[in-house]
């Protein structure tokens, strides 16, 4: 089958299951209480859901060529270990919100931006301002704040420290329609650093080969790792850390279409996005009425995801 034909496929099956996921579930005798659950809860998770895994998708995709490592994914550059320090530091000391904006998911945007900001600084120290210098950076960087995370959740009490691990696990128990409006301003931020299709094909041949073509690799690895970092850390705050969903979403998509990134680009987009709601589905429905946090499904899916590339390779 032709690889576009393919990629169509793809979108309109992402589609369908975004579209039938808000009525999979407990009912209610009662049409007009069904009808408010659809619209203002079950509707609106489903599209935080799908512009989530979208974006953490897309940002696995452009770690993955970037680094050149299939295990890459969009906490590889430490952004969750400084957005899970922040969150948790806010919940300890109950900050405040600010401009509308509640308190716990602007630490944890600001955490994670703090992260960014010391692996680009580390990378500029180094004057080696490559991929290799910035995963190494972000990885450490990474084990720091989730260092600090841990002794904030140690110096909690109880009732902090429950908000602090549900944090921590990643949920969408109460996305609706302002989380969906929160999360939409990076879903574009993940596409631009996917239009870069050329430049990605390039990076994922080698920094030598692809200056040798023409291409700046440090440049351009600076541009990828902005536009990149600031999607994950807008879906981070939002959502919290949701793992492995950037790590299987690329590959599944890079099975059905190929490696070239101008189709890996789409396909990884709504890969990502349906994989997120199948899995928030799941979440809400296995022990109903109660929730499993959706991190927990990602993580149970992606372990042996996980042990197959290793043994694929």
């Amino acid at each position: 089958m032709n690889r576009t034909v393919r990629l169509i496929l793809l979108a309109i099956v992402a589609l369908i299951i975004c579209g039938v996921a808000p009525f999979i579930g407990p009912s209610f005798a009662d049409d007009e209480t069904m009808r408010r659950v659809l619209y203002t809860l079950r509707l609106p998770r489903a599209g935080a859901a799908f512009a989530a895994g979208a974006t953490l998708a897309l940002c696995g995709m452009v770690f993955q060529s970037l680094f050149r490592n299939d295990l890459a994914s969009p906490y590889t550059l430490g952004v969750s270990g400084g957005a899970s320090f922040g969150a948790a530091l806010a919940i300890l000391l109950g900050l405040p919100g600010l401009f509308g904006i509640p308190g716990v998911p602007l630490a944890a945007f600001c955490g994670a931006l703090v992260s960014v900001v010391i692996v680009w600084r580390l990378s500029l120290v180094s004057h080696r301002a490559g991929s290799q210098t910035m995963l190494l950076a972000g990885v450490a960087v990474g084990f720091f704040f989730s260092g600090l995370t841990v002794l904030v959740q140690y110096l909690a009490d109880y009732s902090h420290s429950y908000r602090i691990l549900h944090w921590l696990m990643g949920s969408l128990d109460s996305a609706g329609s302002g989380e969906l409006l929160k999360l939409a301003p990076f879903v574009p931020v993940a596409c631009l650093a996917a239009l870069f299709h050329r430049e990605l094909d390039l990076m994922s041949l080698g920094e030598e080969t692809s200056a040798a073509r023409g291409l700046d690799p440090k440049k351009m690895s600076l541009i990828l790792f902005a536009l990149t970092s600031v999607a994950v850390a807008g879906v981070v705050a939002v959502t919290g850390p949701i793992g492995f969903v950037g790590l299987m979403a690329p590959h599944i998509a890079r099975m059905l279409v190929g490696p070239s990134h101008r189709l890996l680009g789409p396909a990884t987009f709504f890969t990502g996005g349906a994989l997120l709601v199948l899995c928030d589905t799941c979440a809400r429905i296995l022990i109903a009425p109660a929730e499993i946090p959706v991190g927990v499904i990602t993580a149970l899916l992606g372990g042996p995801f996980f042990l197959w590339l290793l043994l694929r390779k």
